[in-house]
């Protein structure tokens, strides 16, 4: 379990959750999901201590739930989102845990975890539960002390997500990058780092996907990988649902917040349009992913059916190119059945030459129908 003490400008990185609130900003408490499960009497005594309130049983459950898809709920004294991260993840032993989250297909679409992260957001404290590996939390965490400090962040602390060494010093301390102006402020920045980290995924991605649609449109080469163009295709379709979850928990989260009541004092008015900014732009990320998502499965099936009708003219070549050549030798194969025939007396057979006769009316008549079938293209190269 981490904690940090957010005071206007300054973060304190503390060992334990305080015994009681700071006079100005909000505690964050970041913990594993093991940790919260173990520790459930401490972090709901620091959460009583700290605020008033404790969570209710039903949301500790969705809390320490790995299945549980995207979703918000709210009570009269704190708010709950769980979401669902699609993070990058490696194949350590540790994973073995929650390989069941992941996803299939491709190596891209593999190295996709989507165990959820939960957030339950009081006034002024954000208790966050997370997956064992989470990079996000470690890595917002650098940030966060990076932009306290006003100095870069430790690198193997960011290791784990190069999305935070793309900003310099300044920009991630200045402005609307800074410090969380409160609890609800934070956990959609945290959000918003969640949605961002698929982002990263799309060009291996897309590259995986792109060289199967160029198999299956090369008919030089024979597909085979179905199985896995199935699976892609699968997970493809269970990585939008993910995201549709996604969406419609952001929207009611939206909506709880438009209906916040508010005092009338102009700071605050202030952080509540933030709020709804950063709202608005969690969203657009969201559609972002479920648009780039759509369009994969849109190629990948166009791809197949591109396949298939390639596969379908080639066939229609080959079967117009044999029918053709077929209709040159029935004539023929009709008049050496003709002169097959056991009788005696048939025209131009004592004749000495009666062959040649034959033989050279033969000719005439298959060079007649292919130069007919080749002029109207019976005979041409089958289409690639």
């Amino acid at each position: 379990m981490r904690v940090f003490i957010v005071t206007g400008s300054h973060v304190q990185d503390a060992l334990a959750p305080p015994r009681q609130l700071p006079d100005e900003g909000f505690v964050w408490i970041a913990c594993s999901r093991a940790y919260f499960s173990a520790e459930q009497v401490q972090v709901q005594s620091s959460l009583q201590a700290l605020t008033g309130h404790t969570l209710l049983d039903l949301h500790v459950s969705d809390l320490l739930n790995t299945q549980l898809p995207s979703g918000f709920d709210l009570t009269s004294h704190y708010d709950l989102m769980v979401f669902r991260r699609l993070a990058a993840c490696d194949n350590r032993p540790a994973q073995a845990a929650v390989a069941r989250t992941k996803l299939s297909g491709p190596p891209a679409l593999r190295r996709i975890d989507t165990s959820p992260i939960g957030f339950a957001i009081f006034d002024r404290v954000l208790l966050t539960v997370h997956p064992e590996d989470c990079a996000i939390r470690e890595a917002y965490a650098a940030r966060l002390m990076a932009a306290s400090s006003g100095g870069p962040a430790p690198a193997s602390a960011l290791s784990a997500n190069p999305q935070a060494l793309s900003q310099s010093p300044d920009e991630r301390s200045a402005g609307a990058r800074g410090i969380p102006l409160n609890s609800a402020d934070m956990m959609l920045r945290i959000l918003s780092q969640v949605v961002d980290a698929y982002l990263d995924l799309r060009r291996d991605l897309s590259r995986q996907l792109d060289h199967w649609q160029t198999e299956l449109i090369n008919p030089q080469t024979r597909f085979s990988n179905w199985s896995a163009l199935l699976e892609a295709r699968l997970s493809l379709h269970h990585l939008d649902e993910i995201c549709e979850d996604q969406r419609i928990a952001m929207q009611d989260w939206a909506e709880s917040l438009a209906s916040w009541a508010l005092t009338g004092a102009a700071q605050q008015s202030r952080e509540h349009e933030l709020l709804q900014v950063r709202s608005r732009d969690v969203l657009e990320h969201i559609d972002r992913v479920v648009r780039h998502v759509q369009r994969l499965e849109h190629g990948v099936e166009t791809a197949v059916q591109m396949h298939f009708n390639a596969q379908s003219n080639r066939t229609n070549g080959i079967m117009r190119t044999l029918t053709s050549i077929t209709a040159i030798f029935l004539p023929l194969n009709l008049i050496a059945a003709i002169f097959g025939m056991n009788f005696e007396v048939i025209p131009l057979l004592h004749d000495r030459a009666g062959f040649w006769w034959i033989l050279g009316g033969m000719l005439c008549i298959a060079c007649s129908l292919g130069l007919v079938f080749w002029r109207k293209r019976y005979l041409s190269q089958p289409p690639r």
